[in-house]
């Protein structure tokens, strides 16, 4: 028996390949397939099925496009409804991979047709459990992502609850738990950044499945806080997605063109695409094309583009270091974002040596801002762009809570006749606030470095800690 989990950091999402005696299946598969394919030939295995727990929201899933290449059977829980050719399984219905027996359980609450599967070994003994977005390792999948107009989040939490108690908890304590995804996934609220445990840790120390929790605890512990993290505009098209079908991303790479800097220009002016900068933030800030959106390989960047990016059909035209092109290619169109027109050949490096305009962030340190707060009396303007847990843990005194997802929404805001002064956490989503503003119309914006991390290290004046585990 073999069981592998594939983990893709940028998503935090896990897949997994399971074998057994020459036949393999494989869980929730990235859009880039033959990373799966390989695997089983190198192994002289032959997939058999392609297993979704659910219609993903977060990732556009590669299930049809690995049937098509190996032929195996696409398996969905009950009530799922795709538009193509799967296995609707019946609840507890089992599946042989070679010596191994795998049950569907059916778990909605995440989504209605959300299913468990649970893995029985060689000897018929219940080993593990691949949850998808049902069970995380600290937290439990969001019930808001697959609303029907007769049902409301309080009832897809009400969902959940059953299918914890009565699927889930009343297995073994030895069971392992695979989940779809860890810390850094817009699918919880709380995950761990252990990618599994055992059931009995999780009944222990996960919130969600406190023994003497009644059904209406659960419901308000699931849901309270949800409206302050709202899921990444990408997330709806992305079930359609995966629910139609999406088109093979080799087509989507092979379209994409390398732009000198006069098409890179004319086609920005022509088309209205997003110019999106991946390169790191301390080299954006000192020269970056005009009106290009800062948001780098090296963060959370898929997740931001989705939030960022409203219409997943968008143009979009890409700045990157060469050695970093592919992956961001990769990155945006495991969330569905295939309208890449191009890409600027040879980098800023290029666009410079052509003569074409650039523009720049002024950026200070930590030490320089509490200093110059220490002169005006805190009579400046200070953007905190963190997540409102993140600001109410602790915060700068007199700062202005916006957070990165809420930007559009309030430009008004910001001032144009004063210096705002920009920070986050660490930097990165303060680069991607102050490039957007300045897209807007911004001149007057100073960045942070270093964000929170390093203003907390000055003797700055700063609301009282709280911790974030208190406020839930």
């Amino acid at each position: 028996m073999l069981i592998e989990q594939i983990y893709t950091g940028c998503l935090a999402q896990g897949a997994y390949y399971i074998e057994s005696d020459g036949e393999c299946a494989i869980i929730d598969p990235l859009r880039e397939v033959n990373q799966y394919i390989e695997k089983a030939a190198e192994n002289g295995a032959k997939i058999k099925y392609i297993l979704e727990t659910h219609f993903h929201a977060d990732f556009v899933s590669g299930h049809l496009e690995l049937s098509k290449k190996t032929g195996a059977s696409i398996v969905f829980g009950p009530t799922a409804k795709p538009d193509f050719e799967a296995l609707i399984a019946t609840d507890g219905q089992i599946l042989e991979v070679g010596k191994l027996k795998i049950k569907v359980l059916h778990t909605p609450g995440h989504t209605m047709e959300s299913s468990t599967y649970l893995l029985l070994d060689e000897n018929g003994k219940e080993y593990c459990i691949f949850s998808g977005d049902t069970l995380f390792i600290g937290d439990v999948g969001r019930p808001d992502l697959a609303q029907k107009s007769d049902l409301t989040i309080h009832d897809l939490a009400g969902f959940l609850f059953d299918s914890l108690r009565n699927k889930i908890m009343t297995l073994p304590d030895t069971l392992l738990v695979y989940p779809a995804h860890g810390a850094g996934s817009a699918c919880g609220k709380n995950m761990s950044k252990e990618t599994y445990d055992t059931l009995g840790n999780q009944k222990m120390y996960n919130y969600a499945l406190r023994a003497n929790m009644t059904r209406e605890e659960f419901i308000k512990e699931v849901t309270d806080g949800l409206e302050l993290v709202p899921p990444p505009y990408y997330f709806p098209k992305n079930v359609m997605m995966n629910k139609t079908g999406a088109q093979n991303v080799d087509v989507v790479k092979s379209q994409v063109q390398a732009l000198s800097p006069a098409a890179f220009e004319a086609a920005a002016n022509e088309t209205g695409a997003i110019m999106i900068d991946t390169r790191p933030q301390h080299i954006f800030k000192e020269a970056f094309i005009p009106n290009a959106i800062f948001i780098g390989i090296k963060g959370d960047f898929a997740p931001w583009v989705g939030t960022l990016l409203t219409d997943i059909e968008q143009p979009i035209l890409i700045i990157a270091d060469e050695e970093n092109r592919e992956e961001v290619i990769t990155r945006l169109s495991r969330v569905g974002y295939d309208n890449i027109i191009g890409y600027l050949d040879g980098g800023m490096e290029a666009w410079i040596k052509a003569g074409k305009e650039t523009d720049n962030i002024e950026s200070i340190t930590a030490m320089d801002f509490a200093e110059k707060f220490k002169e005006t009396e805190g009579k400046i303007l200070v953007k905190d762009v963190r997540k409102p847990t993140e600001y109410s843990a602790e915060h700068v005194d007199e700062a202005m809570n916006i957070p990165l997802a809420n930007l559009s929404k309030n430009m008004a805001e910001f001032s144009k006749t004063e210096t705002n002064y920009l920070h986050c956490a660490g930097g990165y989503r303060s680069m991607i606030a102050a490039s957007i503003l300045k897209s807007r119309g911004f001149d007057n914006l100073i960045d942070i470095t270093g964000g929170f991390a390093a203003i907390s290290a000055t003797d700055i004046p700063k609301s009282d800690f709280v911790c974030q585990s208190k406020m839930k």
